[in-house]
This record gives C-alpha cells, structure tokens and sequence, in this order.
C-alpha cells in the first residue's frame, strides 16, 4: 500500500511538472518556427525551424537597448530596495518607539490596495518632477513601490536576533550605524537572498509602468516593453514575441540556477522566522 502511495505521488508529480513546463516547452517551439503559427503540426515540423526570429527580436525590437535599460532599471532598483528596507526593518525590529504599532498596521493594511491605482498619480510626480521621460523615472517607480512583504520579513529577522550582540556591540564604542551595517545586515543573508532575487524577477518582468513612461519614448523602453512591438493592429507576429521572451527569460533562468541554493535557504529561513 506504502509503495503504491509513493508510485502515485511520483506520477503525480511528474503530471503537475510537464503540465507547469508545457507553456515553456510550446514558447521555444514557436520561437524556433520560421512560419508565424501556432499549429503543432507546423511548429513541430523540423523542416520550419530557424534562428530568424531571434535575429529580428534582438535587431529589429532594438532588444539590445532593451536589455540595457532592464539590466540597468533592475540593477539599481534591487540595491536601493534592499536597502530602503532592511533599513526600515531594522528601525522596526529593533527600536521601539511611540507610533511603532500603528505604522505597522497602515503599513500591513497598504498591502490590499492594488498596485494599479497608483500608476495615474505616480505618473503625474513624476511628471512634475520631470523624470517621467527618463531611466530615472522608472528606477523611482520600483524603489518608491510598496515593498511592504520586505520590511516585514526583515522586522522579522532582526526581532528575532539575540540582544547580547547589539550590547556587547555598544560596549565597544559602535555606533548605531556600525552595528546595523557590520553586525545586523550580513546577518540578514537568507532575507537577503529572499529579497535580492524576488525583486529582480518583479522589476525585470515589470510592464505597467514601463509602458506608461516609455510609450512616446522608444529609447526607454525595457524589454518587457519592446515585446509589445510584435503584436500589431491587425496580425501578432508569433514567433518574434516567442524568441523576444526567450531572450527575456534566459537571464532570470541564470539568475536561479547560479543561487538556486541561496533562494532556497532564504524562502526557509523567511518561512521559520
């Protein structure tokens, strides 16, 4: 009966898998397809299969300025995140003060507010500040975002830290700062980990606002954007979009499987905090 159990679960598994990596597998297809379909019985003929499309996603889509901006937008975009955050979470972690409990409930009650009512009045800031048209714009739009999870995890791992290392910090001479950059923050790794990679994946695959501050501006546009430009009025040019989400997906599927262990520890250390 134990062994049938297992057979099963093994079956179900490999179900679940094929069933989660079919949209990936169907993606590759298409890009390779030099005929603009979507018909298995085309995109699995050997006989259609080129590298084109990929030519005219990184030329044509002008991806390559694409993958600048992105890499550029997400680079400093996830290291003033993890800043701005562990920082706030350690103020709230650590430090009690009069209006603690309420900014952490305005804070915890901002998260049911979707995301998409805010694109209208962070594009007129950003219009008055005169950063809408710019790299700078989209960068502000991350970093201003509502990482309220991160704060959280961070206030998390920060309580949960022995007291003993921030007094026998201070017996030192250490100054707050000291003890939250050299002591508190390496500390912090599997949130980190947690942090890092999650935000990458979300300011990498961005679209909303990109798309809003880079419409008139093809230079700006980021790759999740420039996707956009294979899908007409009228036909939508298959194959490139499938090549141009090949391309968007090969650096984030880099970025896993080099720190797949450091996102995991991190998933688990957030979990048992």
């Amino acid at each position: 009966m134990g062994k049938n159990m297992k057979t099963c679960r093994k079956i179900f598994c490999i179900a679940l898998g094929l069933v989660w990596v079919s949209p990936f597998v169907l993606m590759i297809l298409i890009a390779f397809n030099s005929n603009n379909s979507t018909s298995f019985e085309i995109i699995l003929n050997p006989a259609t299969w080129t590298l084109e499309n990929f030519s005219k996603a990184w030329n044509q889509a002008d991806f390559s300025r694409g993958f600048f901006n992105s890499t550029l937008v997400t680079t400093v975009s996830v290291f003033l995140i993890l800043m701005i955050t562990s920082m706030a979470g350690y103020a709230l972690g650590r430090f009690e003060f009069r209006t603690r409990k309420l900014f952490i409930a305005m804070m915890t009650g901002s998260m049911i507010v979707p995301a998409v009512f805010f694109s209208i009045p962070l594009y007129q800031l950003l219009k008055i500040l005169h950063v809408d048209q710019s790299l700078l714009g989209l960068i502000l739009v991350e970093v201003c975002g509502a990482h309220v999870m991160f704060v959280l995890l961070f206030m998390k791992h920060y309580q949960n830290l022995p007291d003993a290392l921030e007094e026998s910090a201070l017996m030192d001479g250490a100054s707050p700062w000291q003890i939250y950059w050299k002591i508190m923050f390496p500390m912090a790794r599997p949130v980190i980990g947690t942090v890092v990679i999650t935000q990458t994946v979300w300011t990498w695959n961005a679209f909303l606002m990109p798309l809003i501050l880079t419409l008139n501006n093809p230079e700006l546009r980021t790759l999740s954007v420039a996707m956009y430009a294979f899908q007409g009025e009228n036909i939508v040019d298959w194959g490139g979009m499938m090549a141009a989400g090949c391309i968007a997906v090969i650096p984030m599927l880099l970025l896993f499987v080099s720190f797949k262990n450091c996102f995991i520890s991190g998933v688990e250390g957030a979990v048992k905090e």
